[in-house]
């Protein structure tokens, strides 16, 4: 079965085609128009001008994938059903993908599945090579097996999700506050890191001390499985007014260089005695976050006794989150699979939308051209 899949839920225009076999999707192509530059100089994702770009690049897109090497036909002919995001996301963002895929669903007379984003980056984890064979992951359980512990990790979103079968789900625990991916944002924009910032704390967390600094790990003895990072940001933001207090000043003076459209003569990066404490709360930053997320995790896959550890999400192309989770699922859960999405597909891209659409698709939980609305806090 293959599916055409559509993800315009934030600033990323993105369309796709998989081919769904059984428990496995290969990507026959995908493509991903990036407004990063679009946004870098407003610090952030202006709603109104992410929603004209999408309008501006899914033409575009599609056309692109409109040849007989990759199965689709101006008709539509070479494509089984289109998937589309359809929440949650800004508004206008999702409405622009909704309708192009209704449209097309029309015009062509293909079946329609409505994706939440979320069940989206699940199901990046059911990509696999070119020829539809899920690679990586560990433990003595190879492949992905029901029932599974999610954490879905982004920058709207920290959630632990007990996974039953395809499209069944529980959720077990949220932030009460700041999303880890935001928590990563806010720090960036503490430091003066520039947008976006989650890349850019963990870049300089591979070079930094993760030791130097003993950050707090909020609720990561609670008996519940929420989470909390807004005091963890909090704790950030007053280590670099207390030790590094001329740190702001400098913020203050590169921003009014910026804006001004001048060179700044002292900038945070790049000034020899900020490097290494910079570097260093990266660091320690990011281990605190990540001990959490890999301890509340094994402990609900503990308590729901499950046979696959799932990661997805934006964060989840996190190196220390990959790497620690494995490590504690490999020493306390040793029969349990882990599993995460090849790097590629961790951020937002139609290629998990559309594997998403494949296993909907292939129940028949289709939604109707005519009545499909996007909903901007659709909960998984």
């Amino acid at each position: 079965m293959k599916i055409l899949g559509i993800e315009t839920s934030c600033d990323e225009t993105a369309v796709a085609i998989v081919e769904g076999r059984g428990e496995n999707v290969r990507v026959i192509r995908d493509a991903v128009a990036s407004q990063i530059k679009i946004h870098a100089k407003y610090g952030g994702v202006v709603p109104e001008v992410a929603a004209r770009a999408h309008v501006e690049k899914i033409d575009a897109l599609l056309r692109g994938l409109r040849t007989a090497d990759y199965g689709l036909r101006r008709d539509g002919k070479g494509i089984d059903a289109i998937a589309v995001t359809a929440g949650p996301g800004l508004i206008t963002s999702l409405r622009v993908g909704v309708d192009v895929a209704r449209t097309l669903a029309w015009a062509w007379d293909k079946p329609l599945v409505g994706v939440n984003h979320l069940e989206g980056h699940i199901y990046a984890n059911f990509i696999g090579d070119e020829n539809g064979k899920k690679r990586g992951g560990k433990g003595k359980e190879k492949g992905i097996r029901f029932p599974a512990v999610v954490l879905i990790v982004s920058g709207g979103h920290t959630e632990l999700v007990l996974m039953t079968r395809h499209g069944k789900y529980r959720l077990l625990g949220a932030t009460r506050d700041d999303a880890a991916g935001e928590a990563f944002d806010k720090v960036a924009k503490i430091l003066g890191l520039g947008y976006p910032g989650g890349p850019a704390v963990s870049k300089l967390a591979a070079r930094g001390n993760p030791d130097a600094i003993d950050f707090p790990r909020p609720m990561i003895g609670s008996k519940d499985f929420d989470f909390s990072f807004s005091g963890l940001k909090t704790a950030v933001l007053y280590k670099v007014r207390d030790n590094f207090p001329s740190l702001r000043a400098e913020r203050s003076e590169a921003k009014q260089s910026r804006d001004h459209g001048i060179a700044s003569s002292s900038r945070v990066l790049g000034t020899p005695r900020n490097d290494k404490f910079v570097r260093d709360v990266c660091a320690s930053f990011e281990k605190a976050a990540v001990d959490v997320l890999v301890e509340k995790t094994i402990r609900a896959a503990k308590k729901y006794r499950v046979k696959t550890v799932l990661l997805a999400g934006g964060v989840s192309a996190n190196r220390r989150l990959r790497k620690d989770l494995g490590r504690a699922v490999s020493a306390r859960l040793s029969a349990t699979h882990y599993s995460l999405p090849t790097l590629a597909y961790t951020t937002d891209n139609a290629a998990m939308i559309a594997a998403a659409g494949y296993f909907r698709a292939r129940k028949r939980q289709f939604a109707d051209p005519l009545k499909l609305e996007p909903r901007a806090n659709w909960q998984l």
